[in-house]
């Protein structure tokens, strides 16, 4: 551990939430946010006991049942009730890193102080964060309207000793956990379960995490696209700055500069060619990789507002005497975020395909398929089948989720975005563009010691030694998935290379 990362009242940015998971942070409120929750808590107990005008889901039910009143006496059993009906789940489970931002993220929105919710409810977060006692979360069940309701109700169920989590990779009854702990069931009271359940936790948990995937992606796709320019013995004059000075989009100068810079001392880039110009995916690289780019500072911007976001309802307002019920747990912001994302990143690897073809085709002096002998040799030829299949699926996967909707709950929640549905697609996206990446840096390294005597850059010939230290120059036909999963775990764990 690195310490204790203090949880305040202003939310988080991107660069925090990336700290906190990656060097193992510790969490606790801040004082200001404890003040905060301590004051809201007290102030919807002593309204309720100076005034029983209805307020939505503290005092009455959910949902279309919004009308139906709950005498005082009932409200705690009505917050019990309420988790364990609404813990409807399905399909596979979330990812352990997903559960961990889910509560990172639940703890930021009751820290802000306009939930109401007991100092102990935020605490038992706090313990199930910090000791890695992950509840069990599934996939399947939100519609990201009001917030994600199912899932985020598989993330409260422990709390009440319900349900299940894992702990050290072993999957066993919340209660068994919590008796271990020492841990005693919480009682929740007015409007706790509601806080807990209401929110964007579940789909900017997935936005957050792709996110930060993408913008490291993005540096390592024009990284391996370096390697296949010179493998390609691809002309440099298509990454001119004057080219990008006349077409003024951010993403397309940064990448094409990265480029530069990347390629810098090549006597591969550097030398004659006989070809006039390149195929689009290697000459249109700033203009492709620079437009994902683009949209990854939009989703950057779309998550950054969430993370500094109150999404449950009511929300009280405990110094202007106001508990409203709105809209703020709706993923529509998320849902056109998260859809874009895939998008964007699903062309990263489409444009990366055209590129791993375009080196088997026994141009430029370069053997068919990669080997030395083809014809007795496959060689490459299988990989690039990999990556297209892998294409053609995010194809597919890139309809946009946000443009469906389906009424539920008796019509009172007639408009949902599909952000959590949009979520997961963008997650399997990602994860595929990632596969893509690989197969086109093992091709491309491969192709590169056909160049031999030439050299590429330092940089460019620093980061194939460094692959080569996982994933070895194929001589003769070998099985090539073990191979494959090695580059992909090389991409996924490296360190991008400094220019």
């Amino acid at each position: 551990m690195s310490g204790i990362f203090r949880i305040g009242t202003v939310g988080l940015r991107l660069d925090d939430v990336a700290e906190i998971m990656t060097e193992g942070r510790e969490i606790a409120l801040s004082r200001d946010a404890q003040a905060a929750v301590k004051r809201s808590h007290a102030y919807l107990r002593k309204r309720l006991r100076e005034d029983d005008r209805p307020i939505y889901g503290v005092n009455t039910g959910f949902g279309s049942l919004c009308d139906t009143s709950i005498p005082p006496a009932k409200l705690a059993q009505l917050q019990k009730n309420l988790v364990m009906s609404h813990a409807c789940g399905s399909g596979d489970p979330v990812p352990d890193e997903v559960v961990r931002m889910m509560l990172l993220l639940k703890v930021q929105n009751m820290a802000f102080g306009h939930s109401a919710v007991a100092p102990a409810t935020v605490q038992r977060l706090l313990d199930h964060y910090n000791h890695d006692v992950l509840p069990v979360v599934y996939q399947r069940g939100s519609l990201g309207a009001s917030g994600d309701l199912a899932p985020l109700a598989h993330l409260a169920l422990p709390l009440l000793g319900l349900g299940e989590v894992r702990v050290g990779g072993e999957k066993l009854p919340a209660v068994r956990a919590l008796k271990a702990l020492k841990w005693d069931p919480l009682r929740l009271g007015p409007k706790e379960g509601l806080a807990l359940l209401n929110g964007t936790q579940f789909m900017n948990a997935y936005a957050t995490l792709l996110l930060l995937k993408c913008q490291r992606l993005a540096v390592l796709a024009d990284v391996i696209a370096a390697v296949s320019l010179d493998a390609y013995d691809a002309r440099p004059e298509p990454f001119h700055p004057a080219v990008h000075a006349v077409r003024p989009h951010p993403g397309q100068a940064l990448v094409a500069a990265h480029v530069r810079d990347l390629l810098a001392g090549s006597a591969i880039a550097e030398g004659e060619k006989e070809h006039v110009q390149d195929p689009y995916s290697f000459r249109c690289i700033p203009q492709v990789h620079g437009a994902s780019r683009d949209a990854f500072g939009y989703v950057e911007r779309v998550v950054e507002h969430e993370l500094e976001a109150v999404t449950d309802n009511p929300t009280v307002f405990d110094e202007e005497d106001l508990v409203v019920s709105a809209g703020n747990f709706h993923g529509q912001p998320l849902a056109l975020a998260l859809d874009f994302l895939a998008i964007a990143a699903a062309e990263l690897g489409s444009i990366s395909e055209r590129r791993t073809y375009k080196l088997l085709g026994g141009e430029r002096g370069l053997p068919a398929f990669l080997v030395a002998n083809p014809g007795l040799h496959s060689g490459f030829m299988i990989p690039h089948y990999t990556a297209a299949s892998l294409v053609s699926a995010n194809k597919q996967r890139c309809m946009p989720n946000s443009v469906d909707t389906i009424d539920s709950s008796n019509g009172q929640e007639d408009h949902v975005s599909m952000g959590a549905a949009a979520a997961l697609k963008c997650w399997d996206v990602v994860h595929d563009v990632e596969r893509v990446l690989a197969i086109e840096l093992f091709t491309a390294a491969q192709a590169l010691e056909f160049r031999r005597p030439k050299r590429s850059s330092r940089t460019v010939e620093r980061f194939v030694r460094a692959f080569r230290k996982q994933v070895p120059f194929v001589r003769r036909d070998t099985v090539m998935h073990p191979l494959m999963e090695a580059a992909t775990a090389f991409v996924r764990t490296c360190e991008p290379p400094r220019v």
